[in-house]
């Protein structure tokens, strides 16, 4: 039985990287990619660490991560709730529950949701807004399927629901992560963690405001209403490989540093570190990086890529049988104005 297991997490890890390299990245394609909300970072602990912990990522905070670490929450029931502001205002929230079922595996159910505010209707009559406003609709949802092949090799799979509305116009589609975390490689507490995310067909936006008023060339039918063809866009499609070591210092310390590489098909590729402090398994302190050198430089001569340096803190304390735990994150970004998230992640 257990040879069988590793076979098939060998043939998990095989498919995994056939995905990465089908969907390899290409420069010429950089930027052309929608459903960008796919890619936002939720939850305090992972964006304090940059995102470098798609390794060791577990529980209902993995299911964005790296869903196979879903099959290792220790509580029989774990939700979160996420809420960030993002660039230019625009606010993310965010919510995931797993749910243990015996040997079948875990289940869990996240949704996101994008809160762009009222933007200002504007037409080529009235550029500066018509006096209307608009608040465009992007909402999340996915289902997550888990397993602990091993004691040390998990697999996991998301399907997700891609729904987008701007005005009188909508798109959807769906997308799918597929993730695998393999623990004490070789010593202990060295863990490898390999993703490929939002795959799935392209999007289509439809609707009433693509259709225009136009007379025909001849001009023997007059005015008529036509439907204007939106072209379609893809999935930001990624792959992901990490790798944490965690180390234990006597009974009350724990250090965890971890790293990452994203390889972007539709933006430049990233680098991703973090490290964190774990005091009496209570209270936590947390660092990041992301970096990407690929990015074009500014007027200044400096790299643009518009993310680097992220920190927070945590504290986890249990009240009798639930088990409680609360981040905090802070992002730096160049150009625009700070991005801060908090969250909440109850075990019953």
């Amino acid at each position: 039985m257990k040879k069988k297991t590793l076979r098939m997490a060998a043939w998990l890890m095989i498919l995994v990287s056939i995905a990465a390299v089908a969907f390899a990245s290409n420069p010429d394609r950089t930027g052309t990619a929608g459903a960008q909300e796919l890619s936002i970072p939720v939850g305090g602990r992972g964006i304090a660490l940059g995102g470098s912990y798609m390794a060791f990522a577990t529980g209902a905070d993995a299911i964005y991560y790296n869903p196979a670490g879903l099959a290792l929450q220790t509580s029989s029931v774990e939700a979160l709730v996420s809420s960030m502001n993002y660039i230019a205002d625009i606010g993310v929230v965010y919510g995931a529950l797993g749910v243990k079922t015996g040997d079948f595996g875990t289940l869990g159910f996240n949704i996101k949701s994008i809160n762009f505010g009222n933007i200002p209707v504007t037409t080529t009559d009235f550029p500066d807004g018509n006096g209307q406003a608009y608040s465009p609709t992007y909402i999340t949802m996915g289902v997550t399927y888990a397993k602990a092949l091993t004691d040390r090799i998990a697999f996991g799979f998301t399907a997700s629901l891609v729904t987008e509305r701007i005005l009188e116009m909508s798109a959807s589609g769906v997308a799918f992560n597929i993730g695998i975390q393999y623990h004490n490689l070789a010593v202990q507490g060295l863990d490898l963690g390999v993703a490929v995310k939002n795959i799935g067909p392209s999007m289509t936006f439809s609707g009433s405001n693509l259709l225009t008023s136009a007379t025909s060339g001849t001009g023997q039918r007059g005015s008529q209403l036509y439907t204007l063809n939106a072209a379609s866009f893809d999935l930001p499609s990624l792959m992901e490989i990490g790798i944490s070591y965690t180390r234990k210092f006597g009974d009350m310390n724990v250090l965890s540093i971890g790293g990452m590489f994203r390889n972007n098909n539709y933006l430049e590729d990233e680098y991703n570190a973090g490290a964190e402090y774990a005091f009496n398994g209570t209270f936590f302190l947390r660092g990041g990086y992301t970096f990407s050198p690929q990015s074009a430089t500014d007027a200044a001569g400096a790299n643009s890529y518009i993310y680097d340096y992220s920190f927070g803190a945590g504290v986890h304390y249990p009240v009798g049988d639930v088990d409680l735990s609360l981040d905090y994150a802070y992002r730096h970004l160049k150009y625009f104005t700070p991005s801060s998230a908090i969250s909440l992640r109850i075990g019953f």
